[in-house]
């Protein structure tokens, strides 16, 4: 018998967004090649899927971005993956150091039944080119409007996005846990086309109770052996 949505087994997304220390830039280059092969070793023991993305020159304040996945079992889940990975990460911070985290587990949709085509699953063994990441808050009004109100508003939206079935979506939730309320990712092959949707996203009648959705992280694939090659 198939779970029901409430049994499913729920996701944490993690994204850690890092920059080069200047010591980093000032250490020789074998050092720095060193280092890059301590994170190619070490990176994969933080969570059951990891993936590596350049943010620089996409933006100037991270050069970095590790996305870890995991399913969560049980409560004790969250707590193990933090202290790991807080420990992993610690010993980079000579060279690397955290400058922003987005994170939040997946669960049921409110607003649509059953699992979309367009649902980014982190554990495909493939990832497309490019990973934009953001925060995104509410405003008051739009939860002291009726669930019928809401629901109106999200059909359009969901209709949108339904137009471009080439972009994946990622929803978190975060309430409680963090500033915002979600984290919301996509996953694309084509900037120009994914600045599109959201061009026809802003033109929807939701928009207006759209709070805060920045800063907007634009994330490059890439494996650590680029990085290594181009960056030690």
């Amino acid at each position: 018998m198939p779970k029901k949505s409430s049994e499913l087994v729920r996701q944490l997304s993690h994204y850690g967004f890092f920059r080069f220390t200047d010591a980093y830039w000032q250490a020789a280059s074998t050092n720095r090649e060193a280092f890059l092969n301590q994170l190619h070793d070490e990176l994969p023991r933080l969570a059951e899927k990891v993936y590596l993305y350049r943010i620089y020159p996409t933006r100037v304040n991270a050069d970095l971005m590790i996305w870890s996945a995991l399913n969560i079992a049980n409560t004790n889940a969250p707590r193990q993956f933090f202290s790991g990975s807080g420990a992993c990460t610690s010993k980079w911070r000579k060279y690397l150091e955290p400058v922003d985290a987005l994170w939040g587990f997946t669960r049921p949709s409110l607003y649509s039944t059953g699992k979309s085509a367009q649902e980014l699953d982190p554990f495909e063994p493939r990832r497309k080119s490019y990973l934009v990441v953001y925060p995104f808050t509410k405003t008051a009004d739009w939860y002291l409007m009726s669930r019928e109100e809401r629901q109106a508003m999200m059909n359009e939206h969901i209709k949108t996005g339904r137009q471009y079935p080439e972009i994946s979506q990622l929803l978190l939730y975060s309430t409680g846990l963090q500033d915002q309320e979600f984290v919301v990712v996509y996953e694309t092959a084509d900037l120009t086309h994914f600045s599109q949707l959201v061009s026809a996203l802003r033109e929807t009648e939701g928009r207006k109770y759209t709070l805060r959705d920045t800063p907007i992280y634009t994330a490059i694939y890439s494996p650590l052996e680029d990085i290594i090659s181009e960056w030690a």
